[in-house]
């Protein structure tokens, strides 16, 4: 794909020129073109205010798990369905995304400062993504490129905001049971509704396992890679006459084993101790807005998760006397992260088109980890405090130059602090003033269309490295800056049966924080291999989304997103002295799409199927190991009745093989550690039941 700037700034002229949506509909199309009925408007929560997806003037895709074909467990089975959106896993989930390229790949002894922020009912999980199960989630909200003024420095490249459902205003019950192939069982229930005339309760609870998709041949067991994940959740929400309040808190438990390396790259491991990837979460949170004042609406929003995490693995994937060359290690890591925020925004109320609108804001973050890493080839354990303190202000006015034109403009300032220190001797007390913002143009039309043009700057906070023997000049790095264009189109198209959406950005990045390794020869002649951070000197993140939501018939509905991306580094050498000016960034395939069509044959039966296609991709900026495309296909059949509901339904039904995360190293003795590709295979064929009862 080459999408140079010349044609985003051609995209721009002709957005100022625009007078007219540019999707019209015949008007003398075929009868078969009826329109059907129309799709309803969805609200994104994460912006400012509540605002309808097709009028949110920025790139989002809104995800919902109920819809899908197949059964959703984890946030990583539905981030297909957003374009230009990647994974990386190298544990049993994968908890690392990346938005249009960007995004980390994996954690170890380093501090994480994440480029794409997630937040779970206003609680921040950044880089604890394994939590993200998806029982009873009524929405997941993607927000891609920068959001410097809404959300400051962890989301460089975009935002997952997840949002379970309010209280129902009835009494409401809810039952499903789960099974499929490789063990999987999974067992769920909701209770929902009033507690009074102002109050309103939701519980829901949910205990999902299966075996995973390993067999290990020494300890011949097939459940060594296998998923163990509870949830709970409670939700408390009210109105009166002065306030709208909610407070939700739960506990979501994962006890996942982690297996999934082979010597073969196939699904046959030989690890005598396998490794874990665990997380149990404790959070709440509470929001409340205002309403009696006249100026605005106050709205407050606290949240707080305290979590244990551990992952570990069978280094050298094998057992004692595998080959006379071999080694055996384990590596395994034990966080405790608590993290606190606080969000207390003033925000003006609704008026009509030619008042200004805006908002004010003050942010704070604290969190604190504590790591405790066990290795084989350390003489004692080592051991780690980090903590980080954001304080940032931040605010938006939006001013209407007429009855179809309005400017808005956005700045965040924040300060970083952070303090780190370890049992090795080394500390870090790095600090940053950081500052994004936005100026935004946007242009409404009569039948209800968007045009927006944009200009947003995102940013990212320095850090530091603290493994191995590095050079002080490589200890730390410096801030990284976004900048990113983009104008979208929004409309309703095909006589309100559908909705298109369509954003082209082009996104230029300073001092680029980029993941990289050297290896080091020791003064008895073995090597030492170091992973660490650096900055590269610039970078270009170009690209189109396209996406569409479409009423075929009165039977028939479609979804379908179309994400095409060009990504390269600019004067960027490596620590190994490897130029790699051009080449493009990793994790950042060159198209994503999807399709997916539900069909209802009757009132009773239902059927789905879906496609979802990936280019391939560099698994690492340090070495030139490759992702191959792939496509899988997703289907369902299913019955209904009354309260009952049942569906019979298949993930991956072509059994398609497609990586999920790579490495390149020596590991294999047979080979005489000859470095490698190594990849972790993607799930195969699933097939399963749904039974559901509501009551």
């Amino acid at each position: 794909m080459n999408f140079p700037t010349s044609a985003l700034a051609a995209v721009l002229a002709s957005f100022f020129c625009l007078s007219a949506p540019v999707v019209a509909v015949n008007a003398s199309s075929p009868e078969s073109m009826a329109p059907p009925d129309a799709i309803e408007e969805v609200v994104v929560t994460a912006e400012f205010r509540n605002v309808a997806v097709n009028q949110v003037p920025g790139s989002v895709s809104l995800l919902v798990p109920e819809d899908r074909a197949d059964v959703a467990n984890h946030l990583e089975e539905v981030l297909g369905g957003a374009v230009n959106v990647n994974l990386a896993s190298g544990a049993s989930r994968a908890r690392f995304v990346q938005m249009r390229g960007i995004g980390e790949r994996g954690q170890f002894a380093e501090p994480l400062n994440s480029s794409v922020a997630l937040l779970i009912d206003d609680v921040d999980f950044s880089g604890l993504g394994t939590a993200a199960t998806l029982f009873d989630v009524s929405q997941v909200e993607v927000l891609r490129g920068p959001q410097g003024t809404l959300y400051g420095a962890n989301a460089l490249a975009g935002l997952i905001n997840v949002v379970t459902p309010a209280s129902a205003a009835q009494w409401q019950r809810m039952m499903r049971f789960d099974a499929g192939n490789y063990g999987a069982l999974g067992f769920g229930g909701v209770i929902s509704g009033p507690l009074s005339s102002d109050v309103g309760l939701r519980l829901s609870a949910q205990q999902y396992s299966d075996d995973g998709f390993i067999k290990n041949q020494y300890l011949r067991r097939d459940d060594t890679d296998n998923h163990d994940e509870t949830t709970l959740r409670l939700k408390l929400d009210g109105r009166n006459d002065v306030v709208d309040w909610q407070l939700s808190a739960g506990v979501i438990d994962i006890a996942n084993g982690y297996d999934a390396f082979s010597l073969d790259n196939d699904r046959q491991t030989r690890s005598d101790q396998p490794g874990v990837d665990e997380q149990s979460s404790q959070f709440f949170s509470a929001r409340v807005e205002t309403k009696q004042l006249q100026q605005g609406t106050l709205v407050a929003a606290l949240g707080f998760v305290s979590s244990d995490v551990v992952y570990g693995y069978d280094e050298d994937w094998t057992y004692d006397g595998f080959h006379p060359y071999g080694y055996s290690s384990t590596d395994y890591y034990d966080r405790d992260v608590e993290t606190t925020t606080a969000d207390l925004r003033w925000v003006s109320k609704p008026a009509d088109a030619n008042a200004m609108d805006w908002v004010l804001g003050l942010y704070l973050l604290d969190r604190e980890v504590d790591l405790q890493r066990t290795y084989t080839w350390l003489d004692s354990d080592f051991v780690s405090t980090f903590s980080v303190q954001r304080q940032a202000l931040y605010g938006e006015f939006g001013v209407p130059l007429n009855g179809l034109w309005k400017l808005s403009i956005g700045a965040r300032v924040e300060q970083h602090e952070a303090d780190y220190a370890d049992n090795a001797g080394v500390s870090f007390t790095p600090s940053d003033d950081l500052f994004g913002g936005r100026i935004r143009l946007e242009r409404s039309y009569q039948s209800g269309a968007l045009a927006y043009a944009s200009f947003t700057q995102g940013y990212k906070s320095g850090g530091f490295n603290t493994s191995g023997t590095l050079d002080a000049d490589l200890r730390l790095f410096d801030p990284e800056t976004l900048w990113n264009f983009e104008v979208g189109y929004k409309a309703t198209v095909f006589n309100d049966a559908g909705q298109l959406r369509v954003a082209l950005f082009h996104m230029a990045r300073s001092d680029v924080q980029i993941a990289t390794s050297i290896v080091r020869v020791r003064d008895d002649g073995s090597s030492e291999f170091i992973e660490f951070t650096g900055n590269a000197a610039s970078g270009a993140n170009q690209g189109v989304e396209v996406e569409l939501d479409l009423a075929l018939s009165e039977r028939a509905s479609m979804i379908a997103g179309l994400g095409l991306l060009e990504t390269q580094y600019e004067d960027f050498i490596d620590a190994s002295g490897n130029d790699l000016d051009g080449r493009e960034q990793a994790h950042a395939p060159s198209y994503q799409a999807h399709i997916g069509i539900d069909y209802e044959f009757s009132q009773a039966w239902f059927a789905s199927i879906a496609v979802e296609a990936k280019d391939g991709f560099y698994f690492s900026d340090s070495h030139s190991a490759q992702a191959d495309s792939y496509a899988l296909v997703n289907g369902a059949l299913g019955y209904r009745q009354g309260r009952f509901s049942a569906r019979v339904w298949g993930r991956n039904l072509t059994d398609a093989e497609y990586h999920v995360r790579g490495f390149y190293f020596g590991n294999d003795p047979r080979a005489d550690y000859v470095d490698t590709a190594w990849t972790q295979l993607g799930g195969p064929r699933q097939i399963g039941v749904s039974i559901r009862l509501d009551w």
